[in-house]
């Protein structure tokens, strides 16, 4: 049976396609967009002048000196992007609230990274975190294969996906939704404006920017939101609504069951085992993933290290935790309410008609947020919210590009630099000049990369983003968090336990990873036989991601506990602040013999907790001509200028009191300790709160 046979068996012709000519975009819309491009470039400029973005600290870490509000409101943005406006209400269009429990989830370990994990970063003075297992466990292997993996999942779960769905959202404003060119020519756009933050201003100018587009983004989805719920009838209503919210013409799969159903469960939180949601894989596989996401990964670690303290760190993650709560009413509720307004698109459910409207055979749920601007707000407002689209899009790509090139230049080329000098026979360590350059053209490469990618997006099949986002992590991720927990809290792990493990888990993830790309299921009612043959359908079809990241955990643990047993361990005297319980040892840290020999002498004591200020760079570089410090002063390098400063005797600081400060740096004031304590224990309630009324 063919594809066009199935679909009239619902019914015999399809509705009449109105194309509209030209933008649908007003006047009002444009000036709206520029006003919004505007002020943000001058924020953006601004902070990027007043930084100290020629520095390595300063420009890859805010000189660690950052305010709790623009912490906290970076960690929102940096999370929240145009992939999480289209998909989690294309998610939510699709089968109701299940998905809002990866917001709901991470409150849990917004927690854990202020309470355990940012206490021991903060302590051993790390930039990045492959950096930190390299001072954990010695060696090279481990820091140079999480940097290319991490570099990998940025590419497959976040840069592409951004930009794909930002695109989405220009070509569905633009009317240009099936000109694939148009696609291309929007992710170039975007590309543009989100460079010219990251590569000018660093860390500091990212989390000024993320501030600012935070506050915009809430106040915009706030008003859709409103107006979203008064087209519906309100919440009541939209509940009531929503199971009947079906396409009038709907294909059947090869079962002759109706595609396009919705859920039963489309309310409820945790659902049954077989449904896409289950309640064990949110319960445990959902937990081992966000540990990755929030409390290994670099985008989200690297706002906490900019911390001006830990109480600073703490009510960061506090904020982020309040502003997680806002999801679930300002993009899922939305979504859901436009499956009920916009059915026939929304709930697409015939490949044919569904490639006509939205370019996706898949379904077209992706499209609902962006719905409900064209078509709920007046001129204008429609302006605000593709600004307020813009913003998440650049937010989550300036902080991404940032902590892309941190962990490129920090932990690949200064290694790949020292080690093709010390084959000439030289000492080389890079300048901060050069690691500056560096970081910077980073970014294009990057980008080079991740617009290639997104043509696979596309081809996945599957027409919710934020499925594709949590199913790549869950082949990836798990590895990577069983050896951070591991490295943190039990001492006795040591580098060969962690490497075997990590490699199993690669290779078993990969594995996966290669079998779903392999075998795209064909959506409902295509026609299409599918492709897998029994064995993979039994291994993969039957193993929901989620569950799969248990299983994955259970597998790299057992691993690395096993070959850690039967391997030397490493003495307690080189552990020192490196494991949440030694995190406060002010004794001096003595350094696996490979890490002293390949220690970054540029960036001096900030490695042991010391501030830029007391820096102690013993090799000075000497006076350079007038032209040069111009040229220095105009590209952001002026850290080379400050010989002098280097050089002064007084600001040497000796080994012990280094030690000292790192263990001092996490004492907090009992006022702000108990205040902080008290308002996470307020946020963890509130999340428990809606997970029992919504379960």
């Amino acid at each position: 049976m063919d594809e066009d046979t199935i679909v009239t068996t619902v019914l015999p012709t399809l509705p009449e396609e109105k194309e509209e000519e030209g933008s649908r975009l007003g006047w009002e819309d444009i000036v709206v967009i520029v006003t919004y491009f505007v002020f943000v470039l001058a924020v953006g400029l601004y902070s990027s002048w007043k930084s100290q973005r020629g520095s390595v600290a300063g420009y890859f870490l805010a000189s660690r000196n950052m305010h709790w509000i623009p912490v906290g409101a970076s960690l929102f943005a940096s999370n929240i992007g145009s992939g999480h406006f289209i998909g989690l209400a294309g998610s939510g269009a699709a089968s109701g609230i299940g998905v809002a429990g990866y917001e709901q989830s991470a409150i849990y370990i917004l927690m854990l990274l202020g309470w355990l994990f940012v206490p021991v970063y903060m302590s051993s003075g790390v930039y990045t975190m492959p950096e930190y297992l390299r001072e954990r466990f010695g060696g090279r292997r481990i820091r140079v294969y999480l940097s290319f993996l991490a570099l990998l999942l940025y590419i497959f779960t976040k840069i592409s996906v951004d930009l794909f769905a930002g695109a989405l959202f220009i070509q569905q404003a633009l009317n240009k939704s099936s000109d694939e060119s148009w696609l291309y020519l929007s992710i170039l756009f975007l590309l543009a404006i989100a460079a010219i933050f990251t590569i000018a201003g660093g860390l500091t100018a990212v989390l000024w920017t993320d501030f600012v587009q935070t506050i915009l983004m809430i106040v915009g989805a706030l008003v859709l939101m409103a107006m979203s719920f008064n087209a519906v009838g309100g919440l009541k209503s939209l509940i009531e609504k929503y199971p009947y919210a079906t396409a009038s013409i709907r294909a059947k799969d090869a079962n002759n069951v109706t595609c396009g159903e919705p859920t039963s469960e489309y309310m409820n939180l945790l659902r049954s085992i077989d449904s896409s949601y289950p309640w064990t894989g949110m319960t445990f596989g959902l937990a081992i993933n966000s540990i990755w996401y929030w409390c290994t990964d670099q985008v989200i670690v690297q706002r906490t290290l900019a911390s001006k303290n830990m109480i600073h760190a703490k009510a960061g993650c506090i904020l982020a935790s309040y502003l997680k709560f806002l999801p679930l009413w300002l993009l899922v509720f939305p979504g859901m309410a436009a499956r009920v307004l916009y059915k026939d698109k929304v709930a697409c459910a015939s490949p044919a008609l569904c490639q006509k409207l939205c370019g996706s055979r898949g379904g077209c749920t992706n499209v609902a947020y962006s719905e409900l601007v064209l078509n709920l707000l007046p001129p204008g407002l429609s302006g605000l919210m593709l600004a307020v689209m813009l913003a998440a899009l650049m937010s989550s790509l300036t902080s991404i590009f940032n902590s892309a090139s941190t962990i490129f230049t920090i932990d690949v080329w200064t290694l790949a630099r020292k080690k093709f000098a010390s084959v000439k026979g030289k000492k080389v360590n890079p300048s901060e000049a050069e690691l500056l350059i560096v970081g910077r053209l980073f970014v294009v490469v990057l980008v080079v990369i991740s617009v290639v990618w997104i043509p696979v997006i596309r081809n996945t099949g599957n027409s919710q983003l934020f499925d594709y986002i949590q199913a790549v992590s869950s082949m990836l991720a798990p590895p990577i968090c069983a050896v951070y927990l591991l490295a943190m809290f039990w001492g006795r792990t040591n580098e060969p336990g962690a490497f075997w493990g990590l490699m199993v888990g690669l290779v078993i993830g990969i594995l996966r990873f290669i079998l779903e790309l392999s075998f795209i299921v064909p959506p409902c009612g295509s026609g299409d036989p599918d492709p897998r043959p029994e064995i993979i359908k039994m291994i993969v079809g039957n193993v929901h991601f989620l569950h799969f990241s248990c299983i994955l955990f259970i597998i790299t643990g057992v691993v690395t506990i096993g070959i850690s047993l039967m391997t030397e361990p490493i003495p307690e005297e080189y552990l020192y602040r490196l494991t949440f319980w030694t995190r406060r040892d002010n004794r001096v840290r003595k350094q696996l013999e490979d890490v002293k020999n390949d220690d970054e002498s540029l960036k001096g004591d900030i490695k042991n907790g010391i501030s830029p200020e007391q820096m102690d760079i013993e090799n000075a570089e000497p006076a350079l001509p007038s032209w040069r410090r111009y040229l220095n002063i105009v590209c952001g390098n002026s850290a080379a200028n400050n010989s002098t400063v280097q050089n002064n005797p007084e600001s040497r600081v000796s080994e012990e009191e280094k030690a000292e400060a790192a263990a001092a740096f996490l004492d907090e004031p009992p006022f702000w300790r108990e205040f902080v304590n008290y308002n996470a224990i307020i946020c963890l309630t509130l999340t428990t709160f809606v997970w029992g009324f919504f379960a």
